[in-house]
């Protein structure tokens, strides 16, 4: 039996569900149990976010910093497969 290694979800899943937890967070209804379990899963997703967003900081820079101004791009690597 392979183990599968379970890939992040991509930026725009993380925020999707993000927004999902902190709804049901606020709507006040949540158990304490479940509500510490949601408040985990949802700093887990902010990193996730974080890093992301660091990644696209970081390839704009290198852009930006083109000696000759020309629009040469860095291939672009992504978690997802084609």
């Amino acid at each position: 039996m392979e183990a599968k290694i379970k890939q992040p979800p991509s930026f725009e899943d993380a925020i999707e569900r993000l927004e999902t937890i902190v709804e049901s967070m606020e709507s006040g209804e949540v158990p304490l149990a479940e509500l510490l379990a949601k408040f985990e899963e949802g700093n887990t997703l902010l990193k996730v976010c974080e890093s992301r967003l660091k990644e696209a900081e970081l390839k704009i820079e290198q852009l930006k910093k083109q000696k000759d101004g020309s629009a040469a791009f860095p291939p672009f690597e992504t978690e997802r497969g084609a």
